[in-house]
């Protein structure tokens, strides 16, 4: 097995997330390219030290050229605010290295659409993470078998509450479109809606700003949305993204109602999916809670116990996994930049509904 040199643009909250699981995926999945950890980069020399001494990189840097320039970096993830996206991309598409970048993927539709286009004929990847569970997994193999008939609706949420008190200050979430709820936390919303789905027609939304004043200034970004719309297969869908729903800590959930049958699943309960069939007797009908375990996608190489579960770090791990097959075998792996820029469309279509009331068609990808 050969080693790829790996080099991480971002040290925080992802950072770590994607330094760790780059260091676990081999054992995890003894996939056929093993992880070094080669570089790390963060915005200043002092906290580039920190993390490599706290995630075991071989060297450290505070500026990003250098990490992406470097010929021992020769694959990278990019887990920055999104204002910088696009350039690290560019800068290692023109290298011909391999990028996976956080989501949202660039900071406006003209961003995601340039970063689609410099993808082409590199390997790409979106870190949608969420949508990587065994549950999920499962849910989107149960809907292509068509287990529970043809779909009719969709609701979706991805709800939290770490704005919901208003006595909380001003940070950078709260201030600039790209920090809102429908710039950070919809886009995980609006993948899962169309990777479970598919492409999403038009749409009618609402966004607003539930706490405008906040110790140390205004809020200049939005606090929640709701959206209804039209999947491109017919059925009706309601999506729902909030950081002030108190009481929610990780709200991505949905319910999906066919001809036959419907699935439920919340991320609160991650390692738990709930399926009804129409089949039998109306008295002994009712939704079955499904355990996730070996059977299920990317679940054994963790546990080979049912029931034991997987956690949020180990949806980065598969993530990684997905990313590392995609440069081995030189065939990209869902979600693309093209599927980045699916979820961007639907924000862009979002926003436009807002401004004018009205319903506003999402662009073909």
């Amino acid at each position: 097995m050969a080693e790829i040199g790996i080099g991480i643009v971002g040290g925080g909250y992802m950072g770590k997330a994607h330094s760790v699981a780059m260091s676990a995926v081999g054992a995890v999945f003894n996939t056929a390219l093993r992880p070094r950890l080669e570089m790390i980069c963060a915005s200043t020399a002092e906290s580039s030290e920190r993390y490599r001494q706290a995630f075991g990189f071989a060297r450290a840097t505070s500026d990003w050229r250098a990490l992406v320039e470097d010929e021992n970096v020769e694959a990278i993830v990019i887990a920055t605010p999104q204002e910088l996206h696009k350039e690290i991309a560019e800068a290692a598409f023109a290298l011909g290295k391999p990028v996976m970048c956080e989501k949202p993927m660039g900071v406006d539709l003209a961003e995601a659409e340039a970063m689609v286009a410099m993808a082409e004929g590199h390997i790409n990847m979106v870190a949608y993470n969420y949508i990587r569970t065994p549950a999920a997994q499962y849910a989107r193999k149960l809907l292509s078998d068509g287990a529970i008939g043809e779909i009719t609706w969709f609701k979706g949420e991805n709800a939290e509450d770490f704005l919901a008190d208003p006595a909380l200050p001003t940070s950078w979430r709260t201030d600039g479109d790209a920090n809102g709820c429908i710039g950070d936390l919809a886009p995980h919303l609006f993948n899962m809606a169309l990777a479970l789905m598919g492409p999403i027609e038009r749409v009618m939304a609402e966004i607003e700003t539930v706490h405008e004043d906040r110790p140390g200034g205004k809020v200049t970004n939005d606090d929640q949305m709701q959206m209804m719309c039209r999947f491109k297969n017919g059925a009706m869908g309601h999506l729902f993204s909030s950081r002030v729903a108190t009481g929610r800590k990780m709200g991505y959930a949905y319910e999906i109602f066919g001809t036959k049958g419907a699935i439920r699943f919340d991320q609160e309960d991650q390692n738990a999916i709930w399926l009804y069939k129409m089949e039998g007797p109306e008295a002994s009908r009712g939704f079955t809670k499904i355990l996730t375990g070996p059977a299920h996608p990317d679940y054994e190489p963790f546990c080979l116990g049912p029931g034991h579960g997987t956690g949020y770090q180990d949806q980065i791990i598969i993530e990684a996994k997905d990313f590392l097959t995609a440069i081995h075998t030189g065939q990209n792996v869902w979600p693309t930049f093209k599927d980045g820029f699916a979820v961007i469309q639907v924000t862009d279509a979002a926003r436009r509904s807002a401004e004018t009331r009205a319903w506003q068609d999402v662009a073909s990808v």
